[in-house]
């Protein structure tokens, strides 16, 4: 199979390792030559180019499948509203007439619940950050060139909660540390995810025919930011956490991923946080 993948960082990078493994033949888009250059070792055949530069977008090739996992670069120029929608879009106006399947990596921000409620697919998108708004946007963005009635070309979104794993526990960890306290509503839910369970739902979504063009994927057990922080401290042989309770935006819902973990039979790696904060702390 040949597979482009445009966001080829945290997620994509790892699902381009294990499609090499598995003899596939992949193409993904970087601003960096350097980047480039260590993909060229790896098998990875790289596109210099970027999302928001349109004519170096005309080098994309055509492929049986697209991974759209972009990430935003806090430290980038050009706002995230610019990288998540325009980017996409000006993707998708080259690559729609000759890649057939895309899987888009979104995020359950786009739900704006906040008073503990469990919510899956049907669930109505009301966001309530900036972030979420954007997130929505894009997706309707991806419907525009890949809407659900198609017959010849299908979108895949999946919606996943906060992604952690080695390397993305470091900011919490200095501050578990440190003994600087959290602030926000300790006793809020958070939903997380592994890397290795994105990885390997992508995986599974590229090789079968997925019955939604919908997926919400998070762990099977909510947390709350309390039990997850005092798990974590110990996992890094860290001080207790420190809350400071404040009016700042906490997020409060809980996700219920079920529809992926059925229909394509999902195992994961790390069903719960405890075993994949030993990852972390291994890190």
């Amino acid at each position: 199979m040949n597979i482009l993948i445009i966001g080829c960082g945290y997620v994509g990078e790892r699902v381009a390792k294990l499609w090499l493994d598995k003899g596939h033949q992949v193409t993904a888009l970087t601003r960096s030559t350097e980047r480039a250059n260590a993909w060229e070792k790896q098998g990875i055949t790289p596109v210099i180019g970027d999302v928001l530069n349109v004519e170096s977008l005309t080098a994309l090739p055509a492929a049986d499948l697209c991974l759209y996992a972009v990430g935003y670069d806090r430290q980038a120029t050009p706002s995230k509203e610019q990288v998540y929608v325009q980017g996409l879009k000006n993707v998708l106006s080259e690559i729609a007439e000759k890649i057939p399947h895309v899987i888009y990596i979104s995020s359950s921000s786009v739900y704006g619940q906040d008073n503990g409620e469990w919510v899956d697919e049907n669930s109505a998108t009301e966001p309530t950050s900036p972030g979420g708004e954007i997130c929505l946007a894009a997706e309707k963005t991806l419907r525009e060139f890949y809407p659900e009635e198609h017959n010849s070309r299908k979108a895949t979104i999946v919606r996943c909660s906060g992604i952690y794993g080695p390397g993305r526990m470091l900011a919490r960890q200095s501050q578990l540390e440190n003994g600087e306290s959290f602030q926000g509503n300790p006793d809020a839910w958070l939903n997380l995810v592994h890397v290795d369970d994105i990885v390997h739902a992508v995986d599974i979504l590229a090789r079968s025919d997925a019955q939604h063009p919908l997926y919400l994927l998070s762990d099977t057990q909510p947390i709350s930011r309390r039990d997850f922080y005092t798990q974590l401290a110990k996992a890094l042989n860290a001080p207790s956490p420190k809350f400071e309770v404040t009016d700042s935006e906490s997020f409060n819902k809980r996700i219920n991923s079920e529809r992926i973990r059925n229909e394509l039979n999902l195992q994961m790696k790390h069903p719960t946080i405890e075993s994949g904060l030993r990852t972390v702390a291994g890190d």
